[in-house]
């Protein structure tokens, strides 16, 4: 596992969760909170979890002691949703600014919420990281498509490919 290919899919999934972001942004309070029988149960609660996931795991490869998971019931606007993702997105880029690729197989213990102890490389929980916000993704897409008819393509190749 090398940093620069970890970087590149946490560049790609910032811009997945911009996409997201940018088409919930247009959606009624109704449609955020319209209940599915998948992930969190409504988009809304699926975005915070997703930027709560983030969060935490940047907490547990600094080693530091995570912050409680915000309330996933609470309405918190998606605005707000995207200025808690900027926020994690620049700490998480100051953080990576120091990593090395021999960094990443450093072994980091750590609790998660319920406060049992863990261990794994910091290229493992990287990797960790964006694999839960990629799953998560899939549902909000599937829930943005049933809830407005939102098509979002968040294809990797949207995100890289220039007009020739």
């Amino acid at each position: 596992m090398q940093l620069a290919t970890l970087s590149e899919f946490l560049k790609y999934s910032n811009w997945a969760n911009s996409e997201i972001l940018r088409h919930s942004e247009k959606l009624t309070d109704a449609q955020l909170d319209q209940p599915f029988d998948m992930g969190l149960g409504c988009l809304r609660r699926t975005l915070i979890h997703i930027h709560a996931g983030e969060h935490v795991w940047l907490q547990r490869w600094q080693g530091r002691t995570e912050t409680p998971w915000p309330n996933e019931l609470v309405k918190t606007p998606v605005a707000e949703i995207a200025a808690h993702f900027a926020r994690t997105y620049e700490e998480r880029a100051t953080f990576l600014s120091k990593v090395t690729d021999g960094d990443l197989q450093n072994p980091i213990t750590y609790r998660d919420s319920k406060g049992s102890l863990f261990k794994a490389t910091l290229g493992d929980m990287i990797m960790q990281a964006i694999l839960h916000s990629t799953h998560h993704r899939a549902q909000a897409v599937n829930m943005l498509r049933r809830a407005a008819g939102a098509a979002v393509e968040l294809d990797y190749m949207m995100s890289v490919r220039k007009p020739a």
